[in-house]
């Protein structure tokens, strides 16, 4: 799996004018995992690349990254006043939207599982404001046999807030067939944040029966219009 350097190196080149092509063969990353990357990156192309590839192609690049970050920055103003002020019922409607994509399908488990870690901060949020304390949480990283353990430990546990003696026991992702390209998106794994009851029922499995109902009540509300 690629280090987090590997995306700091892949700011930096393409900070210094360097195209997605050369990027990719110098990262080994995909140019659609480049294109998420360092899209809002201001591209100018460098000398070396104007002499590759010609300047009529060069300047075509440069507009067409140029009209691509105009385009997300007029989005996010838009997104910005749309949105407006998150209420606590947008927060709760919100997260259940959430929880049907990235939360647990097992039946009384209460857990989120993601990547990224604004999901993971996310969650953490709608579950907090369900009442949940920082002491129920607890976190079990997947991560790939080249993983810096301690690395990702400490990452997670500083996004988190939540201490290492939280979190459980590491998987490792020993697959064979496991694509390079993919693991490369994941320099911290995968978390998995889980909810603990501690002795309070209302917490338990009864939490995950209530989210299942909540959902199944948005659903029934929906498709009845």
């Amino acid at each position: 799996m690629h280090q987090a350097s590997v995306r700091e190196k892949a700011l930096d080149l393409r900070g210094r004018g360097y195209s997605y092509s050369y990027i990719s063969l110098a990262t080994g990353l995909s140019k659609s995992t480049l294109s998420e990357w360092l899209g809002k990156v201001p591209y100018s192309p460098n000398t070396e690349v104007i002499e590759r590839i010609g300047k009529a192609l060069a300047i075509s690049g440069e507009k067409k990254a140029a009209l691509k970050r105009n385009s997300i920055e007029k989005a996010a103003k838009e997104a910005k006043k749309e949105i407006g002020a998150m209420t606590k019922r947008d927060l709760f409607i919100f997260g259940l939207g959430l929880y049907l994509g990235e939360g647990s399908k097992t039946n009384g488990i209460t857990r989120v599982t993601n990547a990224d870690p604004a999901v993971i901060l996310l969650a953490l949020a709608w579950f907090t404001s369900l009442g949940i304390m920082r002491p129920q949480f607890f976190v079990t990283l997947h991560l790939y046999p080249d993983s810096d353990v301690q690395k990702c430990l400490q990452f997670w546990s500083k996004t988190t807030s939540i201490p290492l003696s939280q979190f459980g026991k590491v998987q490792i992702d020993r697959r064979t067939n496991k694509r390079i390209n993919r693991a490369g998106k994941l320099p911290y794994g995968t978390a998995h944040l889980g909810v603990r009851s501690l002795g309070k029922k209302e917490f338990g499995v009864f939490l995950s029966r209530k989210i299942q109902a909540w959902t199944d009540e948005v659903f029934r509300k929906v498709t009845r219009v």
